[in-house]
């Protein structure tokens, strides 16, 4: 009994101890205060910044994070216009809550003093010393890096499993509209479409980078596996042919010069192939096509000149460390520029009889912007094989549908790309398969309409200043394998009440410009340019369009915000 007494005694006091302490008011009031301060330093802090960046510049201080509330008042108020029922008018206005509240915390991760001096040396601990990426990047072996929807492609379910489909139409937010999940319908019609005219579809499904190099993301698959692909790929592939489609897959041809070399065939920190193997890939597609090709068409003889360079991959710069070519050194290619007859870069050739729609693989050795060169890419080395003209209509990102639709809007505005065409040659990423809006677009050739819509002379600027009708969406910084974007504007309350489509640049070296930060119902002057005088330089860059078809059928201009 004795010895119960004592250890319920021990107890009884333990329990006393653990839930009693004592602090002396001075502790509780230094908790307290610190506590507080703690919490409000951060946007005392952010707010003092910006105050003076904006005395430093002669600006009045504004916060970009305020602007989505700001202009919110403007957007509600124009939904009364609309003739919608109580209800309809609650939910659209509850939508346009939605999005200034989600511009907001983007606008605040943005802009925030503390995360951009803190995140850059968090990541390079991550990424150096934890062999840990970022939601978007993942790190693999000797400093590889992978895009994670590569990866999601490679090991996620089936893109063709009914559930899947179920699931990705579901997964559509904000009242934005579903995306067609099923690759197949969208080719098979774009076939249909085609033949129609004369034409024949060659469709290039490009494997992601942990389809070829599986081993660089983990130890677990050998050098000499097979490609690894999404476990509906075969099915996919077996369908297309089935249905008389012509494909023509890269990556046996990509893990056979892997194995047989012992070289990689994809860039270390970036998400795209290597130039000599996209040069493979090119010189064994024209043998493809050129039996789809009629005879007699005319030869042209390019010229290729060899140039050494070096870059810094997409996603070394997404990963956002510290002295990022330190960190993942600047790796050195060899790219093969194709010139023509002059000397001068190549150039597509309109209504050439082979027409190549592609994304970021077919851009990568183009567009001098990504970093990796010019005039070297895919149509470039495809035309330089075949020896005849080719056109080309390419976009990064989105090649599920964004070329089709650069396709269709040139047809509805009286333009007529196909005209010559008997090939269209369809490049592709494949995780678009898993991940793409497969849309169905109808391919009309309409006659020209006339327009009121403000269009600027080529040659001419002019400022002019109205009201944010629509903008299209912009991706967060970091989260796109692409540096640069162009957001696509609907502006009205222009003088004598016209209206105007105007592109702006929104994205520059991973960071928001100003335009980035626009939203419906707000004011703004800007300087406007004709497109077609800066569309060679800028129209291949990612690009968002407005939702509605008949303003993208409106000849854009190019703007600038005019302070």
């Amino acid at each position: 009994m004795k010895r119960t007494h004592e250890q319920e005694s021990r107890e009884a006091e333990a329990f006393r101890e653990v839930g009693y302490t004592t602090v002396s008011r001075a502790g509780v009031w230094a908790l307290v205060v610190g506590f507080f301060l703690l919490i409000f330093a951060v946007p005392v802090h952010q707010l003092v910044m910006q105050w003076r960046s904006a005395r430093a510049d002669g600006k009045a201080f504004e916060s970009a994070s305020w602007v989505p509330f700001r202009a919110l008042p403007q957007q509600i108020a124009a939904l009364r216009d609309r003739s919608a029922s109580r209800s309809e008018w609650l939910w659209l206005a509850n939508r346009e809550l939605q999005r200034a509240m989600h511009a907001f915390e983007d606008a605040l991760e943005d802009e925030s003093v503390l995360g951009k001096w803190v995140r850059p040396k968090v990541q390079s601990v991550m990424s150096q010393h934890l062999g840990v990426g970022t939601e978007q990047v993942y790190v693999g072996h000797d400093q590889w890096l992978f895009y994670r929807p590569g990866i999601d492609y490679v090991m996620g379910t089936g893109f063709m499993d009914r559930a899947r489909l179920r699931q990705r139409v579901a997964a559509a937010t904000d009242g934005a509209v579903p995306p067609q999940p099923d690759p197949r319908l969208a080719i098979l019609d774009f076939r249909d479409q085609l033949a129609e005219r004369g034409i024949e579809l060659v469709v290039v499904p490009t494997p992601v980078k942990p389809s070829i190099h599986p081993e660089q993301f983990t130890r677990r698959v050998p050098f000499e596996h097979p490609p690894l692909q999404n476990r509906s790929y075969a099915a996919w592939i077996a369908e297309l042919q089935a249905a008389n489609i012509h494909v023509f897959d890269p990556a046996p041809l990509l893990h056979e010069r892997k194995v047989r070399t012992g070289e990689a065939q994809y860039l270390a920190t970036d998400t795209h192939w290597r130039p000599e193997a996209m040069e493979a890939v090119a010189a064994a597609l024209v043998d493809y096509v050129t039996p789809l090709l009629p005879e007699g068409l005319e030869e042209r003889v390019y010229q290729r000149r060899t140039v050494a360079l070096s870059g810094i991959g997409d996603l070394a710069l997404m990963l956002d460390v510290q002295r990022t070519a330190e960190v993942f050194p600047p790796e050195p290619v060899t790219v093969e520029q194709v010139l023509q007859e002059d000397g001068q870069y190549w150039r597509p050739r309109d209504r050439a009889a082979v027409l190549v729609l592609g994304d970021s693989f077919s851009n990568i050795f183009s567009f001098e912007p990504m970093g990796w060169g010019e005039a070297a890419g895919f149509p470039e080395q495809i035309a330089y094989y075949l020896g005849h003209s080719v056109d080309r209509m390419i976009r990064n990102d989105g090649g599920a549908y964004v070329t089709r639709e650069m396709l269709q809007r040139d047809l509805a505005r009286g333009v007529d790309r196909l005209s010559e065409t008997r090939v269209v040659v369809w490049q592709f990423a494949t995780r678009e398969l898993a991940q793409g809006d497969w849309r169905i677009m109808p391919l009309e050739l309409r006659e020209p309409e006339p327009s009121e819509f403000l269009a600027v002379e080529s040659g001419d600027e002019l400022v002019v200043s109205g009201r944010v009708q629509d903008i299209s969406a912009v991706p967060r910084p970091g989260t796109v394998p692409y540096r640069d974007h162009i957001l696509s504007l609907h502006l009205v309350d222009l003088p004598d009440g016209a209206e105007a489509v105007i592109y702006l640049k929104s994205m520059i070296d991973n960071q928001w410009t100003a335009a980035a930060r626009l939203r419906r119902g707000q004011d703004v002057t800007l300087r406007l340019r004709a497109w077609q005088d800066v569309a060679e330089r800028f129209d291949a860059i990612n690009r968002s369009e407005l939702d509605d078809f008949a303003l993208q059928l409106e000849e854009p201009n190019w703007g600038e915000i005019h302070e």
